[in-house]
């Protein structure tokens, strides 16, 4: 097995920094510290510390407060919208006492569609049985927007016998999730189901069961692929580089 390149073979690796967005909802709380313990568990050569964007503590600039030395900032963030590009700027230069890169959003990436497949298999749905409305929150911030258009295209393409995947937007952006649905119906399909292209239970997730599918998957949770994409993240940060493919299909 080839090594890893070397500054990613140091003892003294960069804090990795995940985080997340916040949400009200307990139990979306509790999904992303049992992500960051998977991570933790995944790589046991780094220390993992997380923190959020809104709603929950620590803050980004809390947590920022407590390190020291070089940190790799992981947004568990599916596309790379306004947090990516000014949110997480702006709290780094309040904190010059850090050496910190910030890694590329999760979205999209092959690891993902992953995971969508395998969360729709446990709602019951086989790849041949229809097509699939992808739900994302959706933003003001069109490149957040294409970021989940082209997981649509990825998720399709990933697994060719997939009918068809229409991205939809939970807010900010059309068609909605209950439009795309309807859309598809008015073509003639009888069996359609949504796949919620969220990382935690919430607000949104509930949302997207009410769009008239014939069935809703569970949002990305804490499926084993995300985790492994969270310490690729990482690495890719450390190593100037942005993969396309994972080394392999993961297990749920």
């Amino acid at each position: 097995m080839a090594r890893p390149p070397k500054d990613l073979d140091r003892p003294d690796r960069p804090t990795l920094l995940a985080v997340a967005h916040g949400t009200r909802d307990a139990e979306g709380v509790a999904v992303t510290e049992a992500l960051v313990d998977q991570v933790r568990a995944l790589r046991p050569d780094l220390r993992v510390e997380r923190c959020f964007l809104d709603l929950v503590a620590p803050s980004l600039p809390e947590a920022l407060a407590r390190l020291q030395g070089d940190v790799v900032l992981v947004p568990l963030l599916l596309g790379a919208g306004y947090h990516v590009r000014v949110d997480i700027p702006e709290a780094l230069a309040s904190a010059p006492h850090l050496r910190a890169r910030v890694a590329a959003a999760l979205g999209p990436h092959p690891l993902l569609a992953d995971a969508l497949t395998d969360r729709l298999a446990d709602a019951g749905w086989s790849a041949g049985d229809g097509p699939v409305v992808l739900a994302a929150a959706g933003s003001t911030d069109p490149d957040a927007n294409a970021d989940a258009a082209a997981m649509a295209t990825l998720l399709r393409l990933r697994h060719p016998p997939l009918q068809d995947v229409v991205p939809s937007y939970l807010c900010a952006a059309g068609p909605t999730p209950a439009e795309a649905v309807a859309a598809l119906r008015s073509e003639g399909h009888s069996r359609i189901a949504v796949a919620p292209y969220l990382m935690t239970p919430g607000f949104f997730a509930r949302r997207s069961t009410q769009a008239g599918a014939t069935l809703t998957s569970a949002p990305l949770g804490t499926h084993t692929s995300l985790a492994r994409l969270v310490a690729l993240r990482y690495d890719e940060a450390l190593a100037g580089t942005s993969s396309a493919l994972p080394p392999s299909r993961s297990p749920r």
